[in-house]
C-alpha cells in the first residue's frame, strides 16, 4: 500500500469526522469523545490493571484525560487538517498499519464496561476508519463503590461475569443476563470458559452483533447482547454454532417483533373477550378460508388430565364445526422432536396450531417464525412474544364462587386451598377464593397449601383439622376425590363429598377463536407488532362453575346470582378494599386492578395463612414450569438443567 492511500483514508476519516461532529451540534449534544476525569473523580477510585485485553473497539468511548479530545469527533475520527502536524502522524500511522500492521497495544482505562484511552488515541481512531472490531491495550479497571444503582449493580454482575469469561465481547441492559448467558451457552454457573468455547462464542458474537446492527435501523435501545438471549430462546445456542451469517441474520429477522417488543418493555395486548367482528370485506370477496387445523400435544390425551380437558375441547369443536367443509382437523402426539412434529404439520397443510402445554411456547415461536401466514396458539398467560398468540381463562371467577360456597360449608373459621404451582394467574385465583369466603364467613382463613413443594397437603390439611378444602385444579378424580379438583368436605369415616367445582370449557374458546379466524382471517388475528393474550372469563362461556345436586338450594342461589354479576361486569371480586398478610392496603375499593396486575399479583390476602413458595423450595419436576410462568420468573437464578415434564 503507498502512503497515498493513507492520505485518502485520512480524507474518508475526516469527512466522517465532521459529519459527526455537525451532527452532535445540531441536536445540542458534545461533539467530542467522552472524557473520564469529567465524568467521575478519579482520586475516590483504585485502578486494578487486568492486563492485555482484546478490546472491542465500539466500547472505546473516550480519553482519560481532556488533552487530546478536540482532535477526535466522538466517533474518534480525525477534525484536524491533514497538513497539521496530527494529521501526518495519523497518516503516517495509517501507512504503517496498511504495510506492517500495529502491535503495540494502547493504555487505557476501563470504566462500567467502557474504555477510556491514555495512549494511543491515534492507533484506535486509524484502526475505527479501517474497520477493526477490536484492539489491543493494557486495561486498569476502575471499580467503583457498590450501590442501589441499577448501573452499579448490573457492572457488578459483569465483574463475574468476567472472571469466568474474560470477555468484553458482549454487555447487556438487564439484571440477571450474564448468568443466563452462561447457562444458555451450557456452562454451569460457577464454571471457567474453556478457551475453545471463548474463541467460539467471540466467532458467533461477532456474526450476531454483525446482522443486529444491519437490522436494527429503528436504533432500538438494545444491545446486541440483549437481542442474543431473545434469540436463543428460539435458537438454541448449539444451533447458532452452526448457522452461517446470511442464516443468522434471516432468522433474527423472522423474530424481529420479538426484539421490538423487548425494546418497548415486552407489553402485553390482553383481549377479555372473542372478537365478534363479521366476515371481513376482503374475506367476503375470497370466500371463507381453508383452516386446516393442528392440535399439538405432547402429553397422551388418555394419561394426562390437562391434555385430556384440551383433547375434550377438541372433539367438541369437531362435533360442531366438523360439517364445515372449509375445515380440517388433526392431532399430532409428539412423541419424540417437538419441532419436527410441528414442521411436519405445517408441512401436511395446517395453517392454524393449537398448541396447549405452556413449555412449548419456545417451539411454538420457532414455528411461528419460520411461517409468517399461519396463526400458533399456545395455552399460556403472561408471554410476551409476538407471532405467537397465548391463551387462558380468568379461573380466579370461579374461584371466587367457590370461596362463598366453602365459607358457607365450613364448620369452623379455617379453610383449606391447594394450589399447583406460584405461577401468572395462580395467585389472583387464592385471592379470589379466599375473598369469596369473606362473603359467607368474615372470619375465614384460608390454609393455603401447595402440591409442588415436598409433602402431602392433604395430610397437612387434615392434621388442622380442616374439613372443607379447594383442591388443586385439573387434577385426576380418584376414590378419595371422585371430581378431582374442585370444592370437598370431608364425611364422617374420612371421604369427601364434592360440593362445587371451577370447569374449564376449552372448547368454547377453541370454536370462537376458530370463528375469528373464519370471519377476519389469519393475517388479521396473527399480530405481528403485539404480544397478544386471550384471558377469557366467564362472560364467554370458556370459565363456569358446576355444583353438586345436594348442594343447599340457598347456596345454588348465591353461585348464580354471584355467577350472573360477573357476566354482567357488575361484580368484581378485587373491586373492594382489601389489605395483605403485611397489612398494607393493596386495593382500594374505587379502582379495578388492570389485567396486568391480576396476572402478576405476588400478594395475599390478609386472611390468608402461608406463603408463596421460593424457587429453590419447589421439588425439582416443577422448576421447569415455573421458570417459564412464574410469578418472579425474572429473578430466577439461571442453571444448567434438563427440563421435566
Amino acid at each position: 500500500m503507498s502512503r497515498l492511500d493513507a492520505v485518502t483514508q485520512y480524507d474518508n476519516a475526516l469527512k466522517a469526522g465532521k459529519k459527526y461532529y455537525s451532527n452532535a451540534l445540531s441536536k445540542g449534544e458534545d461533539p467530542y469523545p467522552e472524557v473520564l476525569d469529567e465524568k467521575i473523580n478519579l482520586a475516590n477510585v483504585s485502578p486494578v490493571n487486568i492486563g492485555l485485553v482484546d478490546i472491542p473497539i465500539d466500547r472505546i468511548v473516550g480519553t482519560y484525560t481532556g488533552g487530546r479530545k478536540n482532535a477526535f469527533a466522538g466517533n474518534y475520527m480525525p477534525l484536524m487538517d491533514p497538513k497539521s502536524e496530527f494529521g501526518q502522524k495519523w497518516i503516517n500511522l495509517c501507512n504503517y498499519q496498511m504495510n506492517e500492521g500495529i502491535a503495540d497495544p494502547i493504555l487505557c482505562y476501563e470504566y462500567l464496561g467502557k474504555f477510556y484511552v491514555q495512549e494511543g488515541n491515534k492507533r484506535v481512531s486509524v484502526l475505527k476508519s479501517l474497520g477493526a472490531t477490536d484492539i489491543t491495550g493494557t486495561v486498569y479497571r476502575l471499580i467503583p463503590q457498590k450501590s442501589d444503582d441499577p448501573d452499579i449493580k448490573l457492572y457488578f454482575e459483569f465483574l463475574d461475569f468476567y472472571k469466568l469469561s474474560k470477555l468484553y465481547t458482549v454487555s447487556f441492559t438487564q439484571p440477571g443476563s450474564y448468568q443466563k448467558l452462561q447457562a444458555a451457552i451450557g456452562l454451569e454457573p460457577d464454571q471457567v470458559w474453556p478457551e475453545d468455547v471463548r474463541r467460539s462464542f467471540n466467532s458467533r458474537m461477532m456474526s450476531f452483533t454483525t446482522a443486529y446492527d444491519q437490522l436494527n435501523t429503528e436504533k432500538l435501545p438494545l444491545t446486541a447482547g440483549d437481542a442474543l438471549l431473545a434469540y436463543l430462546k428460539v435458537h438454541p445456542y448449539s444451533e447458532l454454532q452452526e448457522q452461517t451469517d446470511d442464516e443468522i441474520k434471516r432468522s433474527l429477522d423472522k423474530i424481529w417483533p420479538d426484539i421490538r417488543l423487548l425494546a418497548k418493555g415486552e407489553p402485553i395486548s390482553v383481549s377479555t373477550e372473542p372478537e365478534e367482528k363479521g366476515k371481513s370485506l376482503l374475506n367476503i370477496i375470497l370466500g371463507t378460508p381453508r383452516l386446516d387445523i393442528a392440535f399439538i400435544y405432547d402429553f397422551d390425551p388418555q394419561k394426562y388430565v390437562w391434555a385430556a380437558a384440551h383433547y375434550q375441547g377438541q372433539k367438541y369443536l369437531e362435533e360442531k364445526l366438523g360439517s364445515n367443509s372449509s375445515i380440517s382437523i388433526k392431532s399430532y402426539l409428539c412423541e419424540g422432536n417437538v419441532d419436527e412434529v410441528m414442521t411436519n404439520a405445517v408441512r401436511k397443510g395446517a395453517n392454524v396450531l393449537f398448541v396447549p402445554t405452556p413449555t412449548l411456547i419456545d417451539n411454538s415461536r420457532r414455528i411461528a417464525a419460520e411461517n409468517k401466514d399461519i396463526a400458533v396458539f399456545n395455552c399460556a398467560l403472561s408471554m410476551p412474544y409476538a407471532g405467537v398468540r397465548s391463551y387462558y381463562c380468568r379461573i380466579y371467577e370461579a374461584k371466587f364462587i367457590a370461596g362463598a360456597i366453602a365459607g358457607a360449608m365450613a364448620d369452623k373459621d379455617r379453610i383449606g386451598y391447594i394450589a399447583n404451582y406460584p405461577i401468572m394467574g395462580s395467585t389472583s385465583a387464592i385471592n379470589a377464593f379466599a375473598l369469596g369466603a369473606q362473603i359467607t364467613n368474615p372470619r375465614a382463613k384460608i390454609s393455603l397449601k401447595w402440591t409442588c413443594v415436598p409433602g402431602d397437603p392433604i395430610l397437612a390439611l387434615r392434621s388442622e383439622g380442616i374439613n372443607v378444602f379447594s383442591n388443586r385444579d385439573t387434577d385426576a378424580a380418584n376414590e378419595l376425590l371422585p371430581w378431582g379438583s374442585g370444592i370437598y368436605i370431608e364425611l364422617p369415616g374420612g371421604t369427601y363429598r364434592p360440593l362445587a367445582a371451577p370447569r374449564w370449557n376449552w372448547g368454547i374458546y377453541y370454536e370462537k377463536t376458530v370463528q375469528s379466524l373464519l370471519n377476519s382471517g389469519i393475517a388479521a388475528i396473527r399480530d405481528q407488532n403485539n404480544a397478544v393474550n386471550d384471558w377469557w372469563g366467564m362472560s364467554t362461556g370458556v370459565v363456569d362453575m358446576i355444583l353438586d345436586k345436594d348442594l343447599p338450594e340457598g347456596l345454588k342461589r348465591l353461585s348464580d346470582y354471584l355467577k350472573n354479576g360477573i357476566i354482567r361486569g357488575t361484580i368484581d371480586p378485587f373491586l373492594t378494599p382489601i389489605k395483605d398478610q403485611k397489612g398494607m392496603e393493596v386495593c382500594d375499593g374505587e379502582h379495578p386492578l388492570s389485567m396486568e396486575e391480576l396476572m402478576q399479583m405476588n400478594w395475599l390476602c390478609e386472611n390468608i395463612e402461608g406463603t408463596i413458595p421460593q424457587f429453590d423450595e419447589l421439588l425439582p419436576q416443577s422448576r421447569s414450569l415455573v421458570r417459564l410462568l412464574g410469578l418472579y420468573r425474572e429473578t430466577i437464578p439461571p442453571e444448567v438443567e434438563e427440563a421435566v415434564k
